[in-house]
């Protein structure tokens, strides 16, 4: 082999070599933004977090009772310690006779005003309901079809339809949340025929996964051989009716398709 040959080879061969680093220094750098950028926004947001609380606490905060006047350097987070100090403190208070009573006539000033009694109500209720220790709001995600029929959307159960809806409606119905992709705290509030719901294997965590990512997000299927039925979304278990009665302590069960 002439000179010129053996120069054309070893050039072709630490070209090969040049190529396979480039890839391994591209893959390497792709896998570094797979472990850093959730790391990195998940810290980010947890930060504007405390920031945004301990700025607010600080604001109200007398002068003498501020840790921060006292040391040569910030505690960040101690917005967040002094707000949940706070509010067991108040539960602490409101469980007495006298926090009752305080908390009985506060409700009755509030309920005499107008305008900051609905809203009051209505807060009060929600957070009651969803602080309930057998509450079942937002323990199930469902399939319903809309905005027509052979469209499917994701939503979430928050109670079943009571009051002058059920009853002008007729219907037995619940209450299903629709969120919106990929902001998950907005969306509607529909009224669908229990028999119309489908109730999910999967999560919460992993339906408001799979709204958050736009659907870019795989969620396994927590029963991916269902028996004699092929479709996901016909195997998903049917809401069953509510439970009243002597039977509302027995443990609820869904049929498959």
């Amino acid at each position: 082999m002439s000179q010129r040959q053996r120069n054309k080879a070893e050039g072709g061969h630490s070209g090969l070599r040049r190529l396979r680093l480039g890839g391994r220094m591209r893959a390497y750098f792709f896998a570094g933004i797979l472990i850093t950028a959730p790391m990195a926004f998940t810290l980010y947001l947890a930060w504007l977090f405390l920031n945004f609380v301990d700025t607010t606490v600080q604001g109200i905060l007398p002068e003498r009772f501020n840790p921060d006047a006292y040391l040569p350097f910030s505690l960040p987070g101690i917005g967040v310690v002094i707000i949940v100090l706070t509010l067991i403190l108040v539960g602490w208070l409101t469980a007495g006779f006298v926090g009752r009573l305080f908390l009985r006539i506060s409700e009755g000033v509030l309920a005499r005003i107008p305008g900051v009694s609905t809203i009051y109500s209505a807060t009060k209720q929600i957070l009651e309901t969803v602080l309930a220790n057998q509450s079942a709001a937002f323990r199930e995600a469902v399939l319903v079809e809309y905005p027509r029929r052979g469209i499917w959307c994701i939503g979430f159960i928050t109670a079943s339809t009571r009051g002058e809806v059920a009853r002008q409606v007729g219907d037995d119905m619940v209450n299903i949340f629709l969120p919106t992709t990929p902001n998950p705290t907005s969306g509607f509030l529909l009224f669908v025929p229990r028999r119309d719901v489908k109730v999910l294997n999967m999560g919460v965590e992993s339906a408001v996964k799979l709204v958050m990512s736009a659907g870019i997000v795989s969620v396994p299927d927590a029963d991916p051989e269902p028996q004699g039925v092929g479709d996901p979304i016909v195997a998903a278990r049917e809401l069953p009716p509510p439970v009243s009665g002597p039977d509302r302590d027995q443990p609820r069960s869904g049929t498959a398709d």
